[in-house]
């Protein structure tokens, strides 16, 4: 809270970070428009704007801790201790801080904004009862908040964001209050823009080809996808067709046997959080029973209410499924960014993440929800066919795995695979391969982005897919069939300053498991010796004009992971790819050429 304060006293300057030196004014310093982590400066300003507001509601600060407030009302007595960026608040009774948190807003004259009612969720969990990650969070939160807010639009945003523009609320409203497209719009959509992104983003963490390819262009349609963070939704597209169940049994089979639940779902917003004393202690064991493990056993939650539980990756499935009963979506990205947030800024994490949102497709893909199939029975055409490609496209690992081994193999035997230079077909073969790299160059130039940008995105895509979105992919059917369970590994959210250092120098930090490691290295490695081989074979045989594109396609594998390359031989930093990994995929990729030779030559 304190670190993202905007108003400072004072004007703090500070020293070019590395990445972002001018070239024609290296000595220059920056001067700090708004703050945003770890400012001396931040916390101050914070801590005297929160303690004049707390004195103004009629807080008293203790003679003996400044940074003690007491507030005494005809419930009893309330203590709030502020130090920097941590608050403790105790009251007398344990619903103390309810009550008095709701006499301030009623209290508060006009002209000063309220303080609003948090509600911290911590939902119980038992190794005998499923969870089901993120989803099963947001279903708690979501029936929390129906018993206690009930308001009609929920925002969903993850732990590492924050909201840049108190205005997004009202910007969402405007779509969602509409008349004319209120009745079937279940979300509005913000895209995910990020703080600490480097102009160099060698991972991809701005995830440009969504946010700024994908999403416009689904909007064009039914509306773009659900990404998991970043919008508001509607409370009645996830509970489903409510209005038409009238019996009070069935609304219990639907939504479980919470008597304040279902009379919620007949409420509008808002609701009475508080009358007396009493109604606050059934609010509490109510909330308590809501937030249990067991509560959802033989009700309808994650199968056809709330967020839907069939994929780990529960934002494409549910946004899938809403799209499939009519609901609309809208997808709104303002000048100013509406919420920021923190891109992965690290191998590790870039790979953690594609592993889980591969599976995550192919759990969808592989079940009677098939986007090609269910699809394209209840939406239209063009929508379903975007939702066909993102849960399709794990299956692109596959094909550049063989794209990386299969030619380079041949190359080391002098078994042409493709038409000669001087062939015809050898122009359509170029064509293909080239144009598929110049479409992708001009959507990287349309976004605004450069000739770098088309670069590291060729290469991070080539990394993801043989590393990560290959594990995701056998994972994902491995599941399909029996042979494994669901998992749901987080990104790690802690900041390390020299990972983060690297990131900003365009350096890749290969501090990462040797699973996830290892495959990459050993198809780099491969295909230098491919290339080596092959340039070899030509000099000694004279074959070029047949081996010509084999011997393009590993130079060009080569040079996209030329970082590799540099990682194995060249650094020395905490961030290189460590010996016993390098000697290993060593290892593998003779291996593999002797196993792959002698069955080319059987």
């Amino acid at each position: 809270m304190p670190f993202l304060h905007r108003d400072l006293a004072k004007d703090v300057f500070m020293e070019q970070p590395l990445g972002f030196i001018g070239p024609l004014y290296p000595t220059h310093v920056y001067k700090l428009d708004k703050s945003l982590y770890s400012l001396k400066q931040s916390p101050r300003a914070w801590y005297t704007k929160l303690s004049n507001s707390l004195l103004y509601l009629g807080f008293v600060t203790s003679k003996n801790d400044s940074f003690l407030f007491i507030y005494h009302s005809s419930y009893g007595l309330l203590l709030v201790l502020v130090y920097v960026d941590d608050i403790i608040v105790i009251g007398s009774h344990s619903t103390q801080v309810i009550r008095d948190d709701n006499t301030v807003n009623e209290d508060s004259s006009a002209g000063h904004p309220n303080i609003p009612l948090l509600v911290y969720v911590s939902r119980e969990k038992r190794p005998s009862h499923p969870h089901h990650f993120k989803a099963g969070a947001l279903n708690t939160l979501l029936r929390v908040s129906g018993i206690i807010s009930n308001a009609p639009h929920v925002l969903v945003l993850d732990c590492d964001f924050f909201c840049n523009d108190p205005s997004s609320a009202r910007q969402a409203m405007c779509f969602h209050l509409d008349s004319k497209i209120s009745c079937s719009l279940a979300f509005v959509q913000f895209p995910q823009k990020f703080h600490n992104f480097s102009m160099n983003d060698i991972y991809d963490g701005r995830l440009r080809s969504v946010f700024e390819m994908k999403c416009p262009g689904m909007d064009g349609h039914q509306g773009p996808m659900l990404s998991g963070t970043c919008f508001y939704i509607k409370r009645a597209a996830l509970y489903g067709n409510v209005g038409e169940v009238k019996d009070p049994l069935q609304l219990k089979q639907y939504f479980g046997p919470s008597n304040g639940l279902i009379k919620s779902l007949g409420q509008s917003y808002p609701c009475k959080v508080i009358e007396d004393g009493s109604f606050s202690t059934r609010l509490q064991q109510e909330t308590q029973f809501l937030a249990s493990c067991s509560y959802e056993e033989h009700t309808k939650w994650g199968e056809e209410i709330g967020f839907l539980y069939n994929s780990v990756l529960e934002d494409y499935f549910t946004g899938f499924i809403l799209h499939c009963k009519g609901w609309n979506s809208i997808y709104y990205s303002p000048p100013r960014p509406a919420f920021l947030g923190t891109a992965t800024s690290n191998l590790n994490d870039t790979l953690v993440q594609g592993r889980r949102w591969y599976c995550g497709l192919l759990q969808v893909t592989f079940s009677r929800f098939c986007p090609p199939i269910y699809g394209l029975l209840r939406m239209s055409f063009l929508e379903s066919m975007c939702y066909a490609h993102l849960a399709l496209n794990p299956f692109s690992s596959f094909c550049l795995w063989c794209l990386a081994t299969i030619p380079q193999l041949c190359l080391l035997n002098g078994i042409p695979i493709y038409p000669k230079a001087s062939d015809s077909w050898f122009v359509i073969f170029s064509f293909v391969f080239f144009s598929s790299l110049l479409k992708h160059l001009k959507d990287v130039h349309s976004t605004g982005g450069s000739v770098q940008t088309w670069w590291n995105e060729e290469r991070i895509w080539m990394m993801k897919s043989i590393t990560s979105h290959f594990y995701g992919s056998l994972d994902g059917i491995l599941k399909s069939v029996g042979m494994g369970e669901a998992s749901f590994t987080p990104t790690n959210k802690a900041i390390q300053d020299d990972q983060v250092k690297l990131y900003q120098m365009g350096i890749f930090d290969f501090r990462t498991s040797t699973v996830l490691l290892a495959p990459l290295v050993t198809l780099v490695i491969f295909n230098m010796i491919s290339l080596v081989g092959g340039v070899g074979r030509v000099m000694v045989a004279g074959c070029c004009d047949k081996l010509l594109g084999q011997i393009f396609l590993s130079f060009f594998i080569v040079a996209v992971n030329y970082p590799v390359i540099e990682g194995m031989i060249l650094r020395r930093d905490k961030g290189r790819i460590p010996p016993s990994v390098a000697l290993l995929s060593l290892a593998l990729s003779m291996l593999f050429l002797i196993s792959g030779s002698m069955v080319l030559m059987s």
